[in-house]
């Protein structure tokens, strides 16, 4: 019989470690982590050590019994692990900055997750991502794999439809910032706030808000006009009150890359003028934080990791966790398979859906219609993401441009061509699947 929990996190030389590591210390005496294992790759190994070394003294801290183990051999850390979790970045933030910087020189948005950026991290990470699951199909196939790494739609898509492993559940902290945005309007805990949301991964929309129970939609709804909720990494424009109104639900900050897209396109050309791109400043914060975390008297999370745009994650990831280890059968909002929760998807489609999570995996609640007025979006989005699964898995050109001619962010189809063939070259070390 196991003494604990083997937890595996690929891509664990990550800024972001030390948010699960906390999580998992705050959680022991629910979730019983024996033993933590991060892994990287080579290119990553000064980062895993960096940050491994930090989790060490976190956990030595807090005084659980908990072995942190850093390794480069994937397969050596998957045998026999209980729960993985996914946080890697193919191609590291340079790849990133690419994203970001090719379609803004060409007057689009450049985003990581959204647009054209969104394609390219797709095409680079699901392959990487299967090959995880063929892995833990062999070495450890009753684990649970949580994946972090974005875009986590287009990501779930293609696990669900080309591997038959279904013990895989899609994660992003969004939801959590938003319920807490909303909770802080109504200077109450979160807890006490309850909102279904249901859409697609970074197009969630919160629906029905309730506040110890009692209807709160209309009052959320006008609050949410009034303010800022956003996130570290999105500039909070002003989305127009009348139009959230007119909604009838709150939209999720990434919304502003389409019902803003102007202002947003504005802000990031303007951004890219003066040669920075949001990857940019993230590396720069980064390489800030891994000093920090050099500090060999530093033992804890340090706060300016929050401004990495990953607040609330070691909430979200642990909160899934223990709830598929414990059963617990509370509400979570998750990437998983739709099975008619939300009824403009079919039933085979990745969705981002409140789930009642227990230890059998999410079961999505029925959420019925969104707003009529989203169905043009949301279907454009969802056929961008089957597209972008597909071109991934089959290095499938076609596919990878037809995905870009129909999303909402690319203007024109001879433009999706240019920037497509420029990004196919730039990014070509990373897309084996396209050198064919």
């Amino acid at each position: 019989m196991k003494k604990g929990l083997k937890i595996v996190t690929i891509g664990g030389g990550s800024s972001y470690t030390p948010e699960l590591v906390e999580g998992f210390i705050k959680r022991h005496s629910e979730l019983p982590v024996k033993e933590l294992w991060l892994v990287d790759i080579e290119a990553g190994k000064e980062k895993l050590e960096i940050v491994g070394n930090l989790a060490k003294r976190m956990v030595k801290k807090s005084g659980i019994d908990m072995e942190v183990h850093l390794t480069l051999d994937r397969r050596e850390a998957l045998k026999d692990a209980d729960f993985v979790t996914t946080q890697l970045r193919v191609g590291l933030l340079d790849a990133r900055i690419k994203d970001e910087r090719i379609p803004l020189s060409h007057g689009v948005i450049g985003q990581e997750t959204n647009g054209a950026g969104g394609l390219f991290k797709a095409l680079r990470t699901v392959p990487i991502v299967l090959d995880i699951v063929k892995d833990i199909e062999e070495l450890c196939p009753n684990t649970w794999l949580v994946n972090f790494t974005n875009p986590t739609g287009v990501i779930t898509e293609a696990v669900f439809k080309y591997t038959n492993f279904k013990r895989y559940i899609g994660l992003c902290n969004v939801p959590i910032g938003v319920k807490n945005g909303i909770a802080k309007l109504f200077e109450v805990e979160p807890d006490r706030i309850h909102m279904d949301f249901a859409g697609l991964n970074h197009m969630v929309y919160g629906l029905n808000v309730s506040l110890d129970g009692k209807d709160i939609t209309k009052e959320a709804v006008e609050k949410f006009t009034q303010s800022k909720i956003s996130m570290e990494n999105i500039k909070a424009i002003d989305f127009n009150p009348e139009f959230v109104k007119a909604l009838g639900a709150i939209p999720c900050p990434y919304h502003r890359y389409y019902y803003k897209q102007k202002e947003m396109l504005e802000e990031e050309l303007a951004e890219f003028a003066k040669g920075k791109a949001r990857g940019q400043v993230v590396k720069e914060l980064e390489e800030q934080l891994f000093e920090l975390y050099k500090d060999e008297n530093l033992d804890i999370k340090p706060p300016q990791l929050e401004k990495r745009g990953g607040a609330y994650y070691s909430d979200a990831a642990c909160n899934l966790i223990s709830s598929l280890y414990n059963d617990k059968r509370d509400i979570q909002v998750v990437n998983t398979i739709n099975n008619g929760a939300i009824r403009n998807f079919k039933d085979e489609s990745a969705v981002e859906v409140s789930s009642v999570i227990t230890s059998e995996g999410p079961k999505p609640l029925s959420i019925g219609y969104l707003p009529e007025c989203t169905d043009g979006l949301v279907s454009d989005i969802k056929t961008f993401e089957k597209l972008a699964a597909k071109a991934a898995v089959y290095g499938d050109y076609e596919s990878a441009l037809l995905a870009l001619c129909i999303n909402p962010l690319i203007p024109s189809d001879d433009l999706a061509k240019v920037i497509l063939d420029e990004m196919l070259e730039a990014h070509k070390d990373y897309l084996p699947q396209f050198n064919k």
